[in-house]
Formats: structure tokens, C-alpha cells, sequence
């Protein structure tokens, strides 16, 4: 028998007019266990950065400019996990995280959102390339989860309400699968553009809000169940659920050696020789795929 189609690696846009409510789903699979496999993280980690992951997917998507990227970066200066990176461009996700892992074995299976970062915070940045506008909101890292924290930005930043739900779930022998929602209230007749203010107990938003928070980990979850199935579940009593084109998510490190050795090349020669070891080569780590390239000056003394 033929393996069942998997609908994953993909974010999923969606607008339910009558109600002013846009929305966002988005489900990574293949994508996420390839960029997993280039670490060799914990189970409370790899669960951390694939949420990262799911959350830049969802909130990439908000993007208009194909160019543009949006970063999501949560640090500490004292916690278990000093650093957590994820970014989103056109499609492409890539992520990672720097942590104690000795003061992370004594948490527990299960350590709670402060308990890994303890007084940190959240900067969401989307960066729009062709008008070269950036906007970064900053927030603490309260709440249960990474979405919990998203959902108090975009509340106290951006002034729209949002529900957000993420899920993770790594089966013995399977790979790991990463999927969200976003739903949010836009002012009236402002679906789909800018917004300044919106009511968080309008009526309108309190019954998506309902409807949204009756989805569960395993649908989300589930690689057989299409995006658009969980839309049509959630909202098919409404008047009209406008789907759009579904975005394809990959992997989307951009460390390759041509852009290593233009950086480097910036740098003069006296710099480039203290960076270089007794063999005149230079590594560059990439932290986001675990990668090592060595550039040698002769390579950079003779970039043809």
C-alpha cells in the first residue's frame, strides 16, 4: 500500500470576514528534523526550538515583502538557556539554542518557561527589504510558552488581539512534528491591512476565540490532516473562510562558503591573520547548522 500523503511543512492563511478575524496555520515536519539533526539537543531543547520554529513559520507568514525577514530571538543573562534564535525568510526557517546543560539536568523532564530563561525576554523584528522599514517589539518572557509570550507582544506592541496554540510531539521511532495556529481581531472591515486599535471582548473575537481554543494538539499534530481540513472544522458556520495560497516551508541556513569569505573579506589583512591559526586558515562556526568552514587567507588574498 502507498504511504498516506503527509501535509506538513507548509503555513496556511486564512481570513473569516464576518468576523474580522485573520488567521495562520502552519505545520513542519521533514523541515524540522533536518534542522534539528544538525544538533544534538535534549528532548526539553529540541521541543524549545521547535516551537521557535512553528511560531517564526506562523508569524513569517504575516510578512508582505518576499524579501523581508522576521527574527524571533528570547535571551537571558542568568538562565538555564541563554539564547534562542529562530528566523523566517520566504519560507526558509532556520534556528537554535545555547544552554547549561548541566544546570538544565537538574530541572527535570519537564522545567517551566521561566525556569529555562528565568527573567528574560522575547524581540519579535520583522524586517521589510524593499522599503527597509524594521520594526521590533520587545516583551518579557512570561507565560506558560514561547506563543504565550507572542500573544503578549502582539497585545501590548502591536494592540491586536491574539490566540495563540502551539504543539510538539516526537513519537518513539518517528520524527519530530512542529504546528500552530494564529488567529487574530482586526479592526472592522480592516481584515487583511494595517490596524491601530480593536477591542479585546469584542463579541465577534470572543466567539472565534471559543472556537479556536477547541483545537487540539493532536489535529494540529496530525500529518495526514490538511490545513485547510482544520480551518473548514473550526469555522464552517461562518458565512465565508477565505483560504490562500499555502507557503512552503524548508530549511533555510544561509551560511554558504561565498557569503563566509565576502564577510571576512570586509576585514583587513592584519585582521584576518588574528583570526587565523598557525596554518593560516580561518573556521567559521555556524551555529544554526553546526557547520565548520575554513577559509584560508590565501583565499582571501585571492578571492578568484
Amino acid at each position: 500500500m502507498p504511504s498516506p500523503r503527509s501535509f506538513s511543512d507548509e503555513a496556511l492563511g486564512f481570513a473569516i470576514p464576518a468576523r474580522n478575524v485573520r488567521g495562520r496555520l502552519a505545520r513542519v515536519g521533514a523541515t524540522l528534523d533536518d534542522v534539528l539533526s544538525a544538533h544534538r539537543y535534549p528532548p526539553v531543547i529540541e521541543k524549545l526550538v521547535a516551537e521557535a520554529l512553528v511560531l517564526a513559520s506562523l508569524l513569517g507568514a504575516l510578512l508582505k515583502d518576499d524579501a523581508g525577514q522576521l527574527t524571533l530571538q528570547a535571551q537571558t543573562e542568568h538562565g538555564v538557556v541563554s539564547l534562542l534564535v529562530a528566523d523566517y525568510k520566504a519560507g526558509a526557517v532556520r534556528g537554535y539554542a545555547q544552554f547549561d546543560a548541566d544546570r538544565l539536568a537538574e530541572l527535570g523532564e519537564s522545567p517551566s518557561l521561566f525556569g529555562l530563561f528565568g527573567k528574560g525576554f522575547l524581540a519579535i523584528t520583522f524586517d521589510q527589504a524593499t522599503s527597509g522599514e524594521r520594526y521590533q517589539g520587545i516583551v518579557p518572557l512570561e507565560g506558560a510558552s514561547l506563543g504565550t509570550a507572542a500573544e503578549h507582544y502582539f497585545a501590548q506592541s502591536e494592540q491586536i488581539p491574539s490566540l495563540l496554540h502551539i504543539a510538539v510531539r516526537h513519537d518513539p521511532g518517528e520524527g519530530c512534528i512542529g504546528a500552530g495556529m494564529l488567529l487574530q481581531h482586526l479592526p472592522e472591515g480592516e481584515v487583511g491591512r494595517e490596524r491601530l486599535h480593536v477591542r479585546h471582548d469584542h463579541p465577534d473575537w470572543e466567539h472565534v476565540m471559543m472556537l479556536g481554543r477547541t483545537l487540539s494538539d493532536g489535529e494540529l499534530t496530525d500529518p495526514a490532516l490538511p490545513l485547510t481540513d482544520i480551518a473548514w472544522r473550526l469555522f464552517h458556520e461562518e458565512p465565508e473562510v477565505r483560504a490562500f495560497d499555502a507557503v512552503e516551508i524548508r530549511k533555510g541556513c544561509r551560511c554558504d562558503p561565498v557569503h563566509i569569505r565576502s564577510v571576512l573579506a570586509r576585514f583587513g589583512a592584519a585582521e584576518q591573520a588574528e583570526m587565523a591559526d598557525e596554518r593560516g586558515v580561518i573556521a567559521v562556526d555556524c551555529a544554526f547548522c553546526s557547520k565548520i568552514f575554513d577559509v584560508t587567507l590565501a583565499d582571501l588574498s585571492n578571492p578568484d
